[in-house]
């Protein structure tokens, strides 16, 4: 008995093998065809309520199996999982076009979307309703024949192509690892950092230590080494993930993968793909999103370049370095921050033990919108570091279920993401509460020592929370309006604005205490964490711009004259370029965010995101960071709608205005009074 296709609130992992997933998905997919068919062999006058209603009530086993087997594929997957998503993607990509290319479904909407007025909807409903047309109509319904199947054609070897993008990605994490044996070369390492190292090495069966290319591996040794030609090979080896003449290189994928795209908007009328995607954005319009990018430039680049200099000189100084190179930066940057702020994340680290942390945002949780975390060892897991939760109210009502996944480990890819097993909906009556799960890759606990987090690491968590509470406070009558389902550049505010309460007093008194003695992190270490905020802040947007002005590049016109990736993004750089040009390193092949997930024509939405979360956050700090009527108008406007309003609508509604861009400028340092 296949436990996929049998009713299931929680996902049963313990029953799921993966011989399960291509039989039950391809037997759903057949299910969902019958489910709308049925919609459209309706001889009743299509209405809201037979047609949208129906239509959006389609397909519910098939998306909680789909979810729970890509979200494996992110977390836990090994070879035979993906060789089955191979398998499986064209299959879905082949049933969404069925979907969105049937002539006499699309039909009965667009009877109901022309009669619209007509009908006595609600807001949400016809939300629903522009939506699902949009779906149709933005995704071919309108197109001829030819070019209908032209758009399945592509569609199918997007689908593959972006697979196989993030396989090469992680095979090519996986592969390097830099194995020492002599103490002198771990000089300038904490001790933490020596002792996992020391772990990995045991787990794979050597003497010495081991670093990989594994964030809590990788970003301590390039902070703290002292050894400079280690910090470049490791840095290399990082810059050249999916870049080397080898099976994993994606080059040939990132030109495929754009070109695809842009055909694919071509046959939709549309300038480029980024003209597709930003019709459905608050930015509107790749003009809008280019000119934000440039203005932030001028604003950051001279605070950049000026930190920039003063890293070199600092270099230069304390070691006689000529050229600062990318395998200097963290290095130096961290000593200049020592010097200046008497600041040492090693120093910070013993008060922020993972656990604590995990307790300190739940904490802030309940302050904020009054909800219980309760550790639940019933609920099933896929793997054993998981932690498993059940939300409540303050009324003890279920909110949400919360899988917690904190550890890197070779099967997950890295970085950190939200995700969901189970979306909000009201059905039948029942408002049927989401399943949400958290995925990070910090340190792991060692023999001596458990699991402590750089601050960084610290703000990490609160920002992949945030997007949590996004989907375990959704509270809206459809799914496909619920929780994140928000458009690209609106879903980072829930998350970016909880990173702000890392930074309060306030909060820190909850939960940063040391893991050895309980004592509080004292408040000089908290002015200094405040103090040093903004350091680099320009450097830091530089960065951030580089990575929305490529991805703009890539997106935002015609790419078919592209040969060259590497040639290609280092003209993209152009005006955001500090550090000396590395010729075996290249951004695009490993930029898993725009070739494999879904920010293509949207990395902009990260700082689009940090003015409205600045602007939404001084709100807070106005009133006091756990006001409960700001949170409670927080909660009730941003958090709990989803995608039923406008984005800006919704905003307005919480702050009473439209952000104000210098609340951002003046958080970062870079407001010139």
């Amino acid at each position: 008995m296949n436990p996929l296709l049998q009713p299931f609130d929680q996902a049963p992992f313990s029953k799921i093998k993966n011989e399960h997933f291509a039989p039950a998905i391809k037997q759903l997919i057949e299910d969902t065809k019958k489910e709308v068919n049925a919609i459209v062999e309706n001889n009743d006058a299509p209405t809201f309520a037979n047609t949208v209603e129906a239509l959006e009530n389609t397909g519910h086993q098939l998306d909680r199996a789909t979810s729970i087997f890509f979200n494996l594929n992110s977390a836990e997957t090994n070879e035979e999982i993906q060789k089955i998503a191979q398998e499986l993607s064209p299959l879905l990509t082949e049933f969404g076009n069925d979907l969105l290319l049937n002539e006499a479904l699309f039909k009965k909407v667009k009877t109901v979307f022309d009669a619209r007025e007509t009908y006595n909807l609600t807001a949400e409903q016809k939300m629903l309703l522009d939506k699902q047309y949009k779906g149709f109509s933005r995704n071919g319904a309108n197109l001829s024949e030819e070019k209908k199947i032209a758009l399945r054609k592509i569609d199918t070897e997007l689908s593959k192509l972006k697979l196989t993008f993030g396989e090469n990605v992680l095979a090519e994490t996986n592969a390097y690892q830099m194995h020492l044996t002599e103490e002198s070369d771990l000089a300038g390492l904490p001790e933490g950092v020596k002792e996992a190292a020391a772990q990995t090495a045991k787990e794979k069966e050597k003497e010495g230590w081991v670093f990989t290319l594994d964030y809590p591996s990788y970003v301590p040794f390039m902070k703290y080494a002292e050894n400079r030609a280690l910090r470049k090979e490791l840095s290399l080896a990082f810059g050249a993930r999916a870049f080397q003449k080898n099976e994993h290189n994606n080059e040939q994928n990132v030109i495929d993968i754009v070109n695809l795209r842009h055909q694919r908007a071509a046959l939709l009328g549309y300038e480029s793909h980024a003209h597709f995607v930003l019709e459905e954005r608050m930015a509107e319009t790749p003009q809008k999103v280019q000119s934000f990018l440039n203005e932030l430039l001028v604003k950051a680049k001279p605070a950049a370049q000026k930190e920039f200099d003063e890293l070199e000189a600092f270099a230069k100084e304390l070691d006689g370095i000529d050229q600062l190179q990318k395998w200097d930066s963290a290095f130096y940057a961290e000593k200049l921050k020592q010097q200046k702020f008497s600041l040492d994340d090693e120093k910070l680290k013993p008060y922020f033990k993972l656990e604590n942390v995990i307790n300190g945002v739940f904490t802030v949780a309940n302050k904020l919108f009054g909800l219980e975390f309760e550790i639940d060892n019933t609920i099933e897991k896929y793997h054993e570091d998981v932690k498993t939760y059940r939300v409540t109210d303050a009324e003890g009502a279920l909110v949400a279920i919360f899988y917690a996944d904190f550890h890197p480990r070779a099967g997950k890819r890295g970085g950190a993401w939200m995700t969901s097993y189970k979306p909000q909906q009201k059905f039948h009556g029942i408002n049927d509460r989401p399943h949400i799960s958290n995925v990070c890759n910090f340190t792991k606990p060692t023999a001596s020592k458990p699991s402590l987090l750089t601050f960084n690491e610290v703000t990490t968590l609160f920002h992949e929370f945030g997007h949590g509470l996004h989907g375990m406070l959704a509270n809206t009558t459809y799914k496909g309006l619920s929780g994140t389902n928000v458009y690209w550049d609106f879903v980072e505010l829930p998350s970016q604005i909880l990173e702000n309460w890392c930074y309060e007093k306030e909060t820190l008194e909850l939960f940063a205490t040391h893991y050895e003695t309980g004592e509080v992190i004292p408040m000089e270490l908290v002015k200094k964490i405040k103090e040093s905020a903004t350091f680099h802040e320009g450097m830091q947007t530089m960065r951030q711009l580089s990575f929305g002005l490529l991805d703009m590049s890539w997106h935002g016109s015609d790419p078919s004259n592209i040969s060259e990736v590497k040639k290609f993004e280092t003209e993209a750089f152009g005006d955001t370029t500090l550090y000396p040009e590395t010729p075996e390193t290249c951004m695009s092949t490993a930029f898993s965010h725009i070739f494999q997930g879904g920010y293509s024509a949207g990395y902009y939405s990260y700082k689009w995101a940090e003015v409205l979360d600045a602007d939404a956050f001084a709100y807070f700090k106005q009133e006091g960071i756990f006001n409960k009527k700001v949170a409670s108008k927080f909660k009730d406007t941003v958090l709990s709608q989803g995608g039923t309003v406008d984005p800006m609508e919704l905003y307005k509604a919480f702050r009473g205005q439209e952000p104000n861009p210098d609340a951002l400028l003046e958080r970062a340092g870079l407001l010139v009074k």
